[in-house]
């Protein structure tokens, strides 16, 4: 009997995402990004020539997408990208502040060299992706900022609940960083969260994360009101 050896030069390897997963993720990007906008159509026929995968992973992508609040089914009409309600966008920049602003006060009271040194790291990485408008890249180390916020104190639980909106969030974000002045303001209200943090201020460091949502909600409003406006008009 022959022996295999303990690491085969044969063996096949599992591919780190399905395909089902890597379409799943343009489509979320694509819709996240702005390329399709709230409201387009998403026919399946289209997206399997765009995406070339099969109608069932793009039946597959949709129910995923409507779970996550960022695809819509209407009678008659088949899924759309879905339109971002007002009141829905100030409740989650709501729990945003909330669970936000309560991670800042920990890690101010905590006052660990790493997790300051980790937050910087975040924060020059979203002034870098700015400069060079890569709004991407603006997206994913906004989050792991907000990550390192987290899970630094050990609230697994509330960055389980900020993640599960981390999408409609994202979708939120997307348009408030493209806002004038918003690649320098944002950057400028995060740094006054490191600052206090850095300086062990728990109830500055709770303050200056509400103001950053304070004032990210106020732009999405301002947004959504000026998309509504255009609807209706």
């Amino acid at each position: 009997m022959v022996s295999m050896p303990e690491e085969s030069a044969i063996r096949v390897e599992r591919p780190a995402k399905t395909l089902r997963e890597l379409a799943l993720d343009k489509v979320r990007d694509a819709i996240v990004e702005g390329y399709f906008r709230p409201g387009d159509r998403l026919v399946e026929r289209d997206l399997c020539a765009q995406l070339g995968v099969s109608r069932t992973i793009v039946r597959e992508v949709l129910r995923h997408l409507e779970s996550e609040g960022l695809v819509a089914n209407q009678p008659n009409k088949g899924p759309i990208v879905a339109v971002l309600d007002l009141d829905e966008a100030r409740q989650i920049y709501e729990i945003r502040g909330a669970l936000e602003g309560m991670a800042a006060r920990l890690c101010a009271e905590q006052r660990d060299p790493a997790t300051i040194a980790a937050l910087e790291a975040a924060l020059d990485a979203i002034r870098a992706a700015y400069a060079t408008k890569d709004m991407h890249g603006v997206l994913t180390q906004t989050t792991a900022f907000y990550q390192t916020l987290f899970s630094q104190v050990k609230r697994h639980v509330a960055w389980g609940v900020v993640n599960l909106l981390t999408v409609r969030i994202n979708h939120l974000r997307s348009m408030t960083i493209k806002t004038r002045n918003r690649d320098t303001e944002g950057p400028q209200q995060m740094e006054r969260i490191v600052e206090a943090i850095r300086n062990g201020d728990g109830d500055a460091a709770a303050k200056a994360a509400l103001d950053h949502v304070a004032a990210a909600c106020a732009i999405a409003e301002a947004v959504l009101s000026a998309q509504k406006a255009e609807n209706d008009a």
